[in-house]
């Protein structure tokens, strides 16, 4: 068994892993990845677990429609999907000839039960909150279904890419947290969240059978450890900070890759307890920063895009336009205003869990206290961070892109199962509402920048940039495009012997 305190001696890394790694055929072209244990070893292969294991269920399943990389949407398990005139109701054309891992046939009602599973309350998950407006879904025939949804949405495309929203067999959802049977490049062999997870080609993949023979997880809680294997030759991709770049620029052994998403770190605030049930209070800890500051500092000129605390990245249609520029006079005059005339004291938790993340909240820190806002910062575990620091303290957070309508509707409507700063406010929601059912795409726009617009006056989540993402592989490694690992072929990635 591979030992899960890796965090605790990342010296004796290298030795560790010679010791546990599993003999694979010298002829096998393997891909050796790590798994950062998020959350704690229970890490789940059902693709709609608030703690899925995405970097497996990327790889096991498959989306409906998938996203590129511009933004738009491209054909997967279906090949068309039509709205009628309401777009209350979506026609989706599957694609045939395709086979889940166990080799029955994907077909119409694995959809219907993968769609209406999303809005089972046991489940609890995330995506509800963004999907639970299919009410139902029928089956036309064995490659046809209709989509009916209790509110128009002329965006549901958009949201079906989702990377939780992915197929698996119908009736399988009592087995699939641990089965992992789907339609995707790469077939479950073992599974040990904490340990060795391994995954083998899919050799009847309906898109071509991969070129790699597996892919195997190794579980590694600390990141400075992921470094020093990857330093080590025992990893052949991984991510990386900026301090860490300088280890392997200019080493043959190694390629970097530097590329625009719209992924970022941020402090999200309960909202809902003490001095931050304030809206002056939320707004103070926000303005007091100097974003361009913080920005070249932890990410580096031309390696971020400022945003004024708004999730939604620059490229999306429905983006507000916003400036913050630092304002300490304005900080201190919100906080006398709500009581604080001397400042005031927050408890900050952040963790080493992703790289960068503990250095975000120090610069932070240090740059809100030239307001009087005084951060007590509480490092907590690797392992296990999501599960129980997040959404239950005031703490570091971390997101990867998603369009306007899912960022508003998962993180800041009202009671939404992700919104982890606890935000509420029935204004906001009726302007998401409103901007769903309606089909004239410029009165969407204005009613998303206006829910935009509210959060920077009244939210409680900072987010200063959008940094790119920056991954290091082995130069072995061929086939990985500078895009983010949800416009990755997976199935085209190859190494060299």
């Amino acid at each position: 068994m591979i030992n899960v305190s890796f965090h605790k001696c990342s010296c004796a890394l290298a030795l560790s892993l010679a010791l546990v790694a599993p003999s694979f055929a010298l002829a096998e072209k393997v891909l050796r990845r790590a798994n950062d244990l998020s959350y704690g070893g229970s890490e789940s292969l059902d693709p709609l677990s608030p703690s899925r294991f995405y970097e497996v269920t990327d790889l096991i399943y498959n989306r409906l429609i998938r996203p590129t990389a511009d933004g738009g949407t491209a054909p997967e398990l279906a090949l068309t999907w039509v709205p009628n005139e309401t777009a209350m109701e979506w026609t989706l054309t599957l694609r045939s000839g395709v086979r889940f891992h166990d080799g029955s046939d994907f077909e119409a009602a694995d959809v219907k039960y993968s769609l209406e599973r999303i809005n089972d309350p046991a489940l609890e998950s995330p995506v509800a909150s963004v999907l639970g407006i299919i009410s139902s879904v029928d089956v036309i025939d064995p490659l046809t279904v209709k989509i009916n949804l209790s509110a128009p949405h002329a965006g549901l495309p958009l949201l079906l890419y989702d990377y939780r929203v992915r197929m698996i067999p119908n009736g399988s959802g009592d087995m699939i947290a641990s089965s992992g049977i789907g339609t995707g490049p790469f077939m479950l062999e073992s599974f040990d969240a904490e340990s060795m997870t391994q995954l083998v080609a899919n050799p009847n993949y309906w898109d071509g059978a991969p070129k790699l023979d597996r892919i195997s997880f190794t579980a590694i809680a600390d990141q400075e450890a992921r470094n020093q294997a990857m330093l080590a030759g025992q990893l052949d991709l991984n991510s990386l900070s900026r301090d860490q770049e300088p280890f392997y620029k200019d080493n043959p052994a190694f390629t970097l890759q530097n590329f625009p998403v719209g992924d970022w770190f941020g402090i999200a605030f309960l909202s809902d307890e003490g001095a931050l049930t304030d809206p002056r209070v939320r707004k103070a800890l926000r303005i007091a920063v100097d974003r361009q500051e913080m920005m070249n500092l932890l990410a580096g000129a031309g390696n971020a895009e400022l945003t004024c605390d708004n999730p939604v990245k620059k490229s999306d249609p429905f983006r507000a336009d916003i400036s913050c520029p630092q304002d300490i006079t304005g900080a201190k005059a919100l906080l006398a205003e709500a009581g604080y005339p001397d400042g005031i004291d927050i408890e900050l938790y952040t963790s080493d869990l992703e790289p960068g993340m503990l250095q975000f909240s120090e610069v932070y820190q240090q740059q809100v206290a030239k307001a009087g806002i005084r951060i007590d910062l509480k490092v907590a575990p690797a392992d296990g961070y999501w599960d129980n620091v997040w959404f239950y303290k005031n703490a570091m957070t971390s997101w990867g892109e998603r369009p306007a309508d899912q960022w508003l509707n998962e993180v800041y409507r009202t009671g939404a199962d992700w919104n982890e700063s606890h935000y509420a406010n029935p204004a906001f929601d009726a302007l998401l509402d409103e901007a769903r059912s309606t089909l004239d795409q410029a009165r969407a726009r204005d009613l998303y920048v206006k829910a935009q617009e509210m959060l920077f006056e009244e939210g409680s989540t900072f987010i200063p940039y959008q940094e790119n993402g920056r991954r290091v592989m082995s130069s072995k490694v061929t086939g990985i495009a500078p895009v983010g690992e949800d416009f990755i072929d997976w199935h085209l990635v190859d190494m060299a012997k």
